[in-house]
């Protein structure tokens, strides 16, 4: 499994998008704590770190974080 820690910026799109294989999921979720506590109180900034095979599996599971307002509202 390959963890994608995702920083999204829900006012502008804007996403952020670093991968970690298998073997470093600790460190994805050091990361993802880290980064929330520099974004706390700024509740337009949303992190995450999700789990798959790759990248496009997360893109189909997690369509929020990589489609537009009109592509999301197609969907």
């Amino acid at each position: 499994m390959t963890y994608f820690l995702i920083l999204y910026n829900r006012l502008t799109g804007d996403v952020h998008v670093t991968e970690f294989d298998e073997t470093r999921r600790h460190e994805a979720l050091s990361r993802r704590f880290a980064l929330e506590n520099d974004f706390k109180g700024l509740p337009e900034w949303e992190v995450v770190v999700l789990g798959g095979t790759d990248l496009e599996q997360i893109k189909r599971t997690h369509g929020r974080y990589f489609k537009d307002a009109s592509e999301l509202a197609a969907s």
